[in-house]
């Protein structure tokens, strides 16, 4: 099995792969990026919003059949040396020639690949293709949303070397499942130019590794306050043990981390939207309009309705939120 991809948490009576964000988040996070685009790119990405959420979780599906995949999600920093966050090149030639591409391939790659896709899609802008527009956007958004995940950062990605294995599934899924309904989903943050999208990236990656000591602290002080049996549910799956955390458990800890999560969420989205509007720019801002059919003053007017909603942070409650949907169909 996937290192990284390989844990199990089981969430009421759905047992959830951990894959960097939850499919939750991830798409959540598509949804919140497409509201704070320009608005020479919003109706196209506000049209095909449907298939980047339905998408957003792709890259992690792919893995199953890709052998390249999973190092493309993280970076165990602590592998590429002391002060790595600060240390390591922005640029993936100059990585290759001070690690080796070995190294890179084997202990995680992610802001080099997210640069990777930032051309891709940037690209897609400039020829025109409305179907790989998508495509990148999507992918490259999923890979944003690892970045700012903490344990996608370090070799302790489990929290497997401090005896708190199954810590990557209770933060980045079990908590905003339980959680989602008591977040911000809303921002005042407006897609902005990236002068230097690698160096974006990398602060990301720091500020994610940066609360790696603190969410392992929380979780040992929050973990005296409860017993195994409180902390654990044990079940028999397929004539197997399967250890998993309470909801009580998860709730405390939650309450332990105040905002970090949910600032994480949001820091995703804002990034997301940052890469997909640099990346129109600088293939030289071309009209999407010609690419986006369907477009009609109902459409403008039910933007409109939505954008509002989202700036009151009301999307959940009004049931737009589509990563709460029973279904989303991806779009045409």
């Amino acid at each position: 099995m996937l290192k990284k991809f390989a844990l199990t948490v089981l969430i009421t009576s759905v047992l959830i792969i951990s894959t960097g964000w939850g499919f939750l988040v991830h798409k959540t996070v598509h949804q919140l990026a497409v509201y704070e685009l320009p608005e020479a790119m919003l109706p196209f990405f506000y049209q095909q919003m449907d298939y980047l959420v339905t998408h957003a979780p792709r890259p992690d599906m792919r893995r199953n059949e890709d052998s390249t995949e999973a190092t493309k999600h993280f970076i165990d920093l602590e592998m590429f040396g002391e002060r790595a966050a600060t240390k390591m090149p922005l640029d993936w030639n100059r990585a290759v020639q001070k690690y080796t591409a070995d190294s890179l391939l084997k202990y995680g790659y992610v802001p080099y690949h997210i640069i990777y896709m930032k051309g891709k899609l940037t690209e897609a802008f400039r020829q025109g293709n409305k179907d790989s527009i998508l495509f990148y956007a999507a992918d490259l958004g999923h890979y944003i949303g690892d970045a700012h995940v903490p344990l996608h950062t370090t070799v302790n990605y489990d929290g497997q070397l401090t005896d708190q294995k199954g810590l990557h599934s209770l933060w980045e899924s079990m908590i905003p499942e339980l959680e989602i309904g008591n977040y911000s989903l809303y921002s005042t943050h407006k897609a902005t130019y990236l002068k230097k999208p690698a160096e974006a990236i990398w602060q990301a990656v720091r500020k994610a590794a940066g609360l790696v000591p603190d969410m392992l602290l929380k979780e040992k002080e929050v973990s005296k306050g409860f017993t195994e049996e409180q902390k654990f549910r044990v079940q028999i799956r397929r004539g197997k043990e399967t250890k998993s955390y309470t909801t009580a458990f998860a709730k405390a800890y939650a309450e332990a981390l105040g905002t970090t999560i949910n600032d994480q969420l949001r820091s995703s989205a804002n990034l997301i939207a940052d890469f997909w509007y640099t990346s129109w720019v600088d293939a030289g801002k071309p009209d999407l309009s010609r690419i986006n059919t369907g477009w009609s003053a109902g459409t403008q007017l039910k933007l409109a309705a939505e954008l509002k909603t989202f700036h009151e942070n009301k999307l959940l409650e009004n049931k737009l939120l589509l990563s709460k949907k029973a279904e989303v169909k991806a779009g045409e």
